[in-house]
């Protein structure tokens, strides 16, 4: 893919210009290229025009990517995703449907609005709520665009753009929500000032001790009364092995093999309940 960022070339005669001085870089005749294009099989001959195609075209790509310089992405990246969407373009377009212009730009500007829609987000927000973060935005300029006009409220911005006050109110916290908060950022500027990490609590272990323990219930019923009582002694009494050995008049031996069996075969039951 070409990424030369210069918009003229070696050789390339200059275009016309319009009565401002303004050159017509954005709408190169191109037509007998593209016509000369479909008409050629996959080669390097294909790839020369396709190549020279993206080199004329760039110019307007380069135009479409500066309309969204200032929204927090360097303007050499954005170029960089334009070009990919012109490549996309002169790709699929058909020379007999009109002007390659005409499918161009909403290719290109597409390109553009998917990266910031699915890269410039700190977290990865739903379509849905980026649509209503957008019409919110929007409907806030179009009702503060006269000076000392207040700030609309959430009933307002619902009526002028025929959404549920919780859609608008999904769509404000949205517009606060294209980058996150550091863990480490200081909530409190006193001496015993604390992070945004401090506030956020952690899981609690005794959670999976209750599962666990109902989940092996079941298992523990189905043992001889023997092994269950090994298991109280060994688990819960916390004898050791030799003493459980002592107490029932076996072996330590027999008794660390019927831990071993007893509790591979709860798990393999709780097991085959999950499956």
């Amino acid at each position: 893919m070409l990424i030369d960022m210069s918009t003229s070339r070696p050789g390339v005669p200059a275009r016309p210009t319009t009565q401002a001085g303004r050159p017509h870089d954005d709408a190169p005749d191109t037509a007998a290229l593209f016509t000369r294009l479909t008409e050629l099989k996959e080669g390097p001959e294909r790839d020369a025009v396709r190549d020279e195609l993206v080199a004329e075209w760039l110019p307007m790509a380069h135009r479409i990517a500066g309309r969204f310089r200032d929204r927090g992405e360097s303007l050499e990246d954005l170029r960089q995703v334009a070009a990919l969407g012109l490549v996309k373009a002169v790709d699929r377009f058909d020379p007999s449907r009109g002007a390659f212009e005409s499918y161009a730009v909403p290719t290109v500007t597409g390109e553009v609005k998917r990266h910031f829609r699915d890269r410039m987000w700190a977290l990865r927000v739903p379509r849905r709520v980026q649509e209503l973060r957008n019409k919110v935005r929007v409907a806030r300029r179009e009702l503060t665009q006269h000076p000392g006009t207040p700030e609309p409220a959430v009933a307002d911005i619902a009526a002028h753009t025929g959404l549920t006050e919780d859609e608008v109110s999904a769509g404000l916290e949205a517009l606060e929500s294209f980058s996150t908060l550091s863990l480490d950022a200081e909530l409190s500027s006193g001496d015993d000032g604390y992070s945004l990490a401090d506030t956020l609590g952690a899981p609690d272990t005794a959670y999976d001790v209750v599962v666990d323990r109902e989940a092996a219930k079941e298992g523990l019923r189905h043992l001889p009364e023997r092994e269950r009582a090994i298991l109280y002694m060994r688990f819960f009494e916390d004898m050791t092995q030799s003493r459980i050995a002592d107490r029932l008049g076996i072996s330590q031996m027999h008794v660390s093999r019927l831990i071993s069996r007893s509790c591979a075969r709860v798990r393999d039951e709780v097991l085959e309940q999950r499956e």
